[in-house]
Formats: C-alpha cells, structure tokens, sequence
C-alpha cells in the first residue's frame, strides 16, 4: 500500500521531507541552458534537456536523504509534448534512485472522464485486445475534491488496485484560499472543515498497517493553526503540507501536522530546495554550478529543523 511504503521511508530516513520540482528557466544555470540551445535552437526541446538536466541532478544530490518528490506538471506541461517527455523521464529517474513520486496535477472530472486522469497517473491506459499498460506510473497524485465523491471514486479504486496514493485538496497555502475554504456552512462547519470530514470518509477503507490511509490531504504550512485542528479531525490522514520554505512557512509552522510518533506528515519544499545556491544561506558558499550541492545542504538543513519540532 502506498502509504505504508511512504510512512515507511520517512521513518527509515528520519525525514518527512519531499522535494517540490517546479523547475523555470530562470532556476537553472546558464551553461546547462546555452549547451542544450547550441545542441537544439531556443525551442521547447532546449528548455525540456535543460529541465531535465537539472531535475536529475538535484534528484542525485537528495535521493539518500529524502523520501520523494514532487513535479508540478504546470511546468512541464507548458513545453508541450517534450516537457511532458521530461515529466515522464523525472519521474522514472526518480523512482529509479528509490524516489516515491507524487504528481502535482490537482486533477478532477466526473465520471469518465476523471476516470481518464486517474488511468493515465495512478492506473493503466487500455490498449487493444483489452491490453492496459502504465502511462507515467507515479506513486501519488494530488487531486480536487470538490467535484464530489463521484470525481474521487475512479482514483479510489486505482489506489485499491495498484497500489496508490491521493492527497486531496483541503486547506491550501495560498491566502487567497480564505475567499471559498473558509465561508461557514449551515452546520456551523467551515468550506474546508466539510472537505476534510469528507476525506476521512473517502480514505476509511484504505487504511494501511501504519494507520494511516493512502487518501491523504493536502493543508498549508501557512496555516498553523488549522494544521493543528485538522491533525486532531483527521487522525487518520497523512498531510502533505506545501508552503514550507518560500511561502513563509516554517518548521515551527508544520508542526501541528504530526502525531506523537512525528509520522502522518510530508512537508515539501521547492524553491527553497532547487534556488538554494540564490539564496543569502548559500551564495558565498556555493557557485551557480553547485546548485546540486547547495540543494543538499538546504535539505539537511531542512530535515534536521523538522526533526526538532
């Protein structure tokens, strides 16, 4: 069960961390991008290598010391075809280096068509001659609750069947998130209160040994206080928890996410992981060209803070 497997590293590694890949052009040293312009022309290939590129060597740099990572497909899916090319390929490095992957995709439909997202992320995509094969195999997918029980049912079932996982959306880091999660309802409960009872319910029976289900819930570091209310609502769920690091949040923040044993949690981290070499911590330490090393020294940074809180 994936959530097994991923409480199971976190404890081996004694690391709750995930590494966030949302890679920009600007993120990337200018020798990786100008090699692969005079290998390719300043076209989408260019940029997808350079993505690439760098993507594999802060896997390199962390993958003894994190238990997964993060691509948010955004990124990649605005380089078209060959930025979903180097999606796949991040994700099979990933999983090669001993990696979960989880895909930023916050995906949703209804019906057949949510059906189609959770195939070609968490199930397998039918052939010809009622053949089905893998399409990008990540372990995890993030996902949107809103639609219903009927957008979640179809994933439910492929976390069943191969093994998977889901964090729903529930309190996110952006602080726009108040607008719509936080309007009351006629019981008195929160926008976001509601979605998180409705997760328990979604994820009661796919429960693994560790105690915790493979639908977790997605709740921002930038939300202290709610992380610690919904960590008593939801004792079952595993948080993943975004908004460490750049967004503001710090170990301190995500400490409401935890249970006493320090498990039910993952904090991810992305520019705070990737940019370490820009940032004032690093930059008289580590040139651009040791991006990778300086990644490495933030995420042991980052582990040792989470592991005191």
């Amino acid at each position: 069960m994936f959530i097994d497997r991923l409480m199971g590293k976190v404890k081996k590694l004694e690391n709750p961390t995930v590494m966030g890949l949302d890679p920009k052009l600007e993120y990337i040293p200018l020798s990786i991008r100008k090699k692969n312009l005079e290998l390719y022309g300043n076209n989408f290939k260019a940029a997808s290598e350079s993505i690439l590129e760098f993507n594999k060597r802060l896997i390199d740099a962390v993958s003894d010391i994190i238990p997964a990572i993060k691509p948010q497909l955004a990124y990649y899916e605005m380089y078209g075809t060959e930025g979903l090319r180097a999606f796949e390929e991040t994700v099979k490095y990933g999983r090669q280096k001993g990696l979960l992957v989880i895909a930023d995709g916050k995906r949703n439909d209804i019906g057949s068509t949510s059906e189609a997202y959770s195939r070609s992320y968490l199930g397998e995509a039918l052939l010809e001659d009622s053949e089905t094969k893998a399409v990008y195999d990540v372990d995890a997918l993030t996902v949107n609750g809103y639609l219903g029980i009927d957008g979640i049912k179809p994933m439910i079932e492929d976390c069943i069947k191969f093994r998977k996982g889901i964090f729903v959306l529930v309190k996110t880091s952006n602080p726009s998130s108040v607008q719509l999660q936080d309007m009351a309802v006629e019981d008195g409960r929160k926008v976001y209160e509601v979605m998180a009872d409705l997760v328990m319910d979604w994820g009661s029976n796919i429960i693994g040994e560790c105690g915790y289900s493979s639908v977790g819930a997605v709740v921002g570091a930038t939300w202290p206080q709610q992380l610690k209310e919904l960590r008593e609502r939801m004792p079952n769920i595993c948080f993943l928890v975004p908004g460490y690091g750049a967004q503001g949040g710090g170990a301190e923040d995500v400490a409401g996410a935890f249970d006493k044993n320090g498990l039910g949690a993952i904090v991810n981290a992305s520019r705070s992981l990737m940019c370490a070499y820009k940032s004032k911590k690093w930059e008289d330490k580590f040139s651009e060209e040791e991006f990778d090393i300086a990644c490495r020294e933030e995420a042991i940074d980052m582990r040792n803070k989470l592991q005191n809180v």
